[in-house]
C-alpha cells in the first residue's frame, strides 16, 4: 500500500515537470541550489556550535590555573570556533600590546561573520525569485490559453496552458515555503553565535595579569624601563630557574608589548615564561 502511494506520488510529479515546461525545471534547479546551500549552512553552524560557550570558558579558566595563556591556547586551539578563535587572540596580551589584541580580534571577528552569513544572500535572493518565477509561469500559462481561445478552440492546448500556469505557480511557492522556515532558523542560529561572541568580547576585557619573563640583559635596567610604562602596575625581580622579572600589568592600559618596552629602553629581548590573566 506504501510502495502505491509512493509510486503514485512519483508519477505525479513526474507528469507535473513534464507538463510545466522550461520554467517549471528553472525553479526546481534554483531550488534544488537553494536546499544544498542551507543544509550546508545548518551543517557549518552545527559544527562551530558544537562546544558551548561555558565550556570553553571552564576550560581556558583550568588551563590558565594550570600553566597560565599558553597552556590556555593550546586547550582551546583544538576547537576552531568564533569563540575559540576571539579568545585566542585576547589570550596573546603582554606579547602585544591592547591595541594589536583588540585589533586581531577584530579582523577575526570580521572573518568569522562572513563564513556564518556565507551565502544567506543567495538563498534570500532563491526564496524571493522562486514566487516571481512561478507567477511569470503563470502569465505564459495564461497567455497559452488564450491563444488557443480562437474560432476553432483547442481543448488540449488550454488544457496545456492552465497546466503550465497552475504547475509553476506551485513550483515556485512550495520551493519559498520551504526554504523559508530554514532560511529563518540560520538567521537565528548566527544571531545566537553573534550574542555569544559579544560575551566574549566582555569576558576577556582582562581586569589584570601577571607574567614572569627573562631578560637577557641587565634586570635592574629592565626593571626601571619596565616601571616607567603605561599599564604596567608593579615590577620586581625574582629567583626562578626560567625568568628573572614579575611583572604585574593592567591589559586595558598597556600601550607597548613586553617585549616592544625591555627592546625599546634598554635593548634587552623579554621572553614571557609565564603569563596568568585574570577576568
Amino acid at each position: 500500500m506504501v510502495y502505491d502511494f509512493l509510486s503514485s506520488t512519483l508519477g505525479t510529479i513526474l507528469e507535473m515537470f513534464k507538463n510545466g515546461g522550461v520554467i517549471t525545471y528553472i525553479i526546481t534547479i534554483i531550488g534544488i541550489y537553494g536546499f544544498l546551500t542551507v543544509f550546508e549552512r545548518i551543517r557549518y553552524l552545527r559544527k562551530i556550535s558544537k562546544v558551548s560557550l561555558p565550556e570553553i570558558i571552564k576550560e581556558v579558566n583550568d588551563a590558565m590555573e594550570r600553566g597560565g595563556s599558553l597552556e590556555a591556547l593550546r586547550s582551546i586551539g583544538k576547537y576552531q570556533s568564533p569563540i575559540s578563535k576571539i579568545i585566542s587572540e585576547a589570550l596573546k596580551i603582554g606579547y602585544r600590546n591592547r591595541v594589536e589584541v583588540e585589533d586581531a580580534m577584530e579582523r577575526v571577528f570580521i572573518v568569522e561573520v562572513g563564513n556564518m552569513t556565507k551565502g544567506l544572500g543567495t538563498i534570500k535572493t532563491i526564496i524571493e525569485i522562486s514566487p516571481l518565477l512561478g507567477l511569470f509561469g503563470t502569465v505564459v500559462g495564461m497567455w497559452y490559453t488564450f491563444k488557443a481561445l480562437g474560432i476553432n478552440a483547442d481543448p488540449s492546448a488550454m488544457a496545456a496552458g492552465i497546466n503550465i500556469a497552475l504547475i509553476t505557480t506551485i513550483a515556485g511557492l512550495t520551493v519559498a515555503i520551504v526554504l523559508f522556515p530554514l532560511y529563518s532558523y540560520i538567521t537565528r542560529r548566527i544571531d545566537e553565535e553573534m550574542d555569544k561572541i559579544e560575551i566574549v568580547k566582555k569576558m576577556t576585557n582582562w581586569r589584570s595579569a601577571e607574567m614572569k619573563i627573562k631578560v637577557d640583559t641587565d634586570t635592574k635596567k629592565a626593571i626601571e624601563a619596565l616601571k616607567e610604562s603605561d599599564g604596567v602596575v608593579k615590577v620586581k625581580e625574582i629567583t626562578d630557574k626560567d625568568a628573572n622579572i614579575w611583572v604585574a600589568i593592567k591589559p586595558s592600559m598597556l600601550e607597548k608589548s613586553i617585549n616592544n618596552i625591555t627592546m625599546e629602553k634598554c635593548n634587552a629581548t623579554a621572553e614571557i615564561v609565564e603569563s596568568k590573566l585574570r577576568q
